[in-house]
């Protein structure tokens, strides 16, 4: 018995998009995020559980994340010129499970007899593995799905704000239970192992149930749709890849979205990491990062219940001006009293809340970048457009992770010390207050310059008009 057909947007476009669908593909981003979230521990981790130099991890994952960046370019040229006929998409999400798995359980058992060396070099290894390889392997075929599996701007929002849900699910729990459960194990190498061993399960079972209701049709069948589901079918022509990429930089709205994404990434790579050193040294109690995290579901939830009425009410780009500028006031409220755990507290909450929106809106904003790709040049390069955005990401996300490690470093860090030094409490004022304070400020009057979203339809129907003729 065939399914009943889902209806028009308020756009008239066919949705395809069932519950089911959107859990499932929402699980790639809970494993996507399991995997950055671990990433994200991993600079307390190697300096204060394995004992390793600040500055040594902070420029090793630097030059990981260079080099990770550079593979999404690779990979979306890979997908990109997938042999005609064949899925270009899916096939990564479980050829990528299995290894997934094994590299971070590989994460955390770095060998306690290595010399200091030989643990840096395994530390760049394991993190070459998981983030340039296997992690790449997914997000860019994963990304792309968004824009193949519906043509519906509406069901993409929904898509983004159910990866964004799933995706925080995965790192909250990290963020709320990893220190008092590993403290909990003995608080040594061996309980973080073991914990790491738990999230590559997990990470598993995501990828298969994300691989199993994937598709890459973006219209359901039905004999009104007939044209255009042909028109979904074409196969693309690939571009060179120098080409697709001079494309790119001359199209001013993806410009943006990489600039944003860059940015945004800064701003998570420092969330990821810098609770633990502040919890520990400047409220004087690590365990407290789970009672932030905990206290972070508040403003998530609240942030997911709100962003469907903030886009119908406000829309995509007006949301996100409000979303910043709200973490850009509070962030800078902190300075008043940067010692007081309730009031950071509650000021930290409304930062997390300034950061659902984003979270959410990225996919759809890449989306939107694609269309135009599209109406500009008549070609979408979907994978390619994605993996030059995740460059911009991985960027980021690695000098937001090594902005700490350089921090503590120029202030004479060590994890190991019973007290810290003004100098210290100043680096960690840096990057846990100032530099996010920059990053809100700049990414507002970056959206402000975004004025695509009211442009899109009459676009959208210029190029139904060139596929017609």
């Amino acid at each position: 018995m065939a399914k009943k057909q889902l209806g028009l947007d308020k756009f008239g476009v066919r949705k395809v998009m069932r519950t089911g669908d959107y859990f499932a593909d929402s699980l790639g981003q809970f494993a996507l995020n399991s995997i950055a979230g671990l990433i994200g521990q991993l600079t307390y981790f190697y300096t204060d559980k394995v004992g390793m130099a600040a500055g040594a991890v902070a420029t090793a994952f630097f030059i990981t994340k260079i080099i990770d960046a550079f593979t999404d370019i690779i990979m979306g040229h890979i997908v990109d010129h997938t042999e005609p006929g064949k899925e270009k998409f899916r096939p990564w999400i479980l050829r990528m499970a299995l290894p997934a798995a094994i590299i971070i359980i590989a994460l955390f058992t770095v060998p306690s007899g290595f010399s200091d060396t030989a643990k840096l070099a395994y530390m760049f290894v394991t993190n070459i593995l998981l983030t340039a390889i296997i992690y790449t392997a997914i997000c860019i075929p994963y990304a792309s799905i968004m824009v193949v599996r519906t043509n519906s701007q509406e069901e993409r929002g929904v898509m983004g704000t159910w990866r964004a849900a799933a995706g925080y699910v995965s790192g909250m729990i990290i963020a709320v239970g990893i220190i008092p459960i590993t403290n909990a194990l003995g608080g040594n190498q061996d309980a973080w192992a073991k914990f790491g061993i738990v999230f590559a399960l997990m990470v598993v079972l995501a990828l298969l149930i994300c691989w199993l209701r994937a598709k890459e049709n973006a219209v359901e069948t039905g004999k009104e749709d007939a044209a255009t589901e042909q028109i979904t079918k074409e196969e693309e022509e690939p571009i060179p890849f120098g080409e697709a990429i001079s494309n790119l930089f001359h199209n001013k709205y993806w410009v943006i979205v990489l600039a944003v994404c860059f940015m945004t990434n800064v701003s998570y790579g420092i969330g990821g990491a810098s609770g633990s050193y502040y919890c520990k040294w400047i409220y004087g109690n690590d365990n407290l990062t789970g009672i932030l995290g905990a206290v972070g579901l508040v403003p998530t939830i609240l942030g997911f219940i709100l962003i469907g009425p903030m886009i119908k009410k406000l829309g995509v780009t007006k949301t996100l001006k409000v979303s910043f500028l709200i973490g850009a006031v509070t962030a800078a409220l902190r300075l008043l009293d940067p010692t007081n755990f309730v009031y950071n507290t509650v000021l930290g909450a409304f930062g997390t809340f300034a950061n659902i929106p984003m979270m959410c809106l990225t996919g759809v904003l890449t989306a939107m970048s694609i269309d135009y790709n599209e109406y500009k040049y008549g070609k979408r390069m979907v994978a390619t457009s994605q993996s030059a955005s995740s460059f911009g990401s991985k960027i980021g996300t690695g000098i937001g992770a090594s902005v700490i490690g350089w921090c503590l470093a120029f202030a004479n860090y060590d994890g190991l010390a019973e007290a810290i030094t003004p100098a210290v409490r100043q680096a960690i004022y840096t990057f846990s207050i100032y530099i996010p304070i920059v990053l809100f400020a700049a990414m507002f009057i970056l959206t402000s310059m975004f004025d695509l979203e009211a442009k899109l339809p009459g676009y959208r129907e210029e190029i139904e008009k060139r596929k017609t003729a």
